[in-house]
């Protein structure tokens, strides 16, 4: 897929204020400081899009970005640990439930999840609490530059066997590093594809 254009179209605080156009969607989120404004700005080739903090809990909002005119990548907050009140990361998660059983435009969610870790329980959570809501996702694997191939896969084995306790068919996955451009054509083919059976 070639991005010919991007542009920012909004940040909101609930999913009542986001684009009513129908284009779909396609969001991110895991823990933060994961990677997610990181990846997003491999993705559509631009180093400052997103802006990258290395303080967790730096997305607050759900933010939009229109692609070729034609979809959205929408940026969410992440969850676990974040420099903010409890108060605060309790509305994040009614916001983020409100937003993916709410949006008939969404095309996918992707879990982005640290591959240099051992699973994490967040993590397992928020990929069964997507099961749960039944919206589309895949789990990316982020960061694979700074980790030997073989550790990284058996990090990724570990998260499998953890999710066999409940899913009888695992989802599908990407393997990506945003410094190294790692998985940018794989994860790109993989929104072509879902587009084409949305015949747009």
């Amino acid at each position: 897929m070639n991005i010919k254009s991007v542009a920012f179209r909004g940040s909101f605080k609930s999913y009542t204020q986001c684009p009513a156009d129908g284009k779909p969607e396609f969001a991110f989120i895991g823990r933060s400081n994961v990677g997610k404004s990181s990846l997003i700005n491999m993705l559509v080739n631009r180093k400052d899009m997103v802006r990258v903090s290395n303080k967790p809990g730096k997305t607050q909002s759900i933010n939009y970005f229109l692609i070729n005119d034609l979809f959205y990548l929408v940026d969410l907050p992440g969850y676990g640990y974040a420099r903010v009140s409890k108060t605060e990361r309790i509305a994040w998660k009614k916001m983020i439930a409100a937003y993916f059983t709410n949006r008939p435009g969404l095309a996918c969610v992707y879990q982005l999840i640290d591959i240099r870790l051992e699973p994490q329980a967040v993590d397992i959570d928020f990929t069964n609490q997507l099961g749960e809501w039944q919206v589309p996702f895949q789990l990316v694997f982020t960061k694979c530059d700074k980790v030997s191939k073989g550790d990284g896969l058996l990090n990724i084995q570990r998260y499998f066997n953890k999710l066999r306790a409940t899913w009888d068919v695992l989802p599908h996955h990407t393997v990506t590093s945003a410094e190294k451009t790692t998985g940018r054509e794989a994860f790109l083919d993989t929104i072509r594809q879902t587009l084409e059976e949305l015949n747009c």
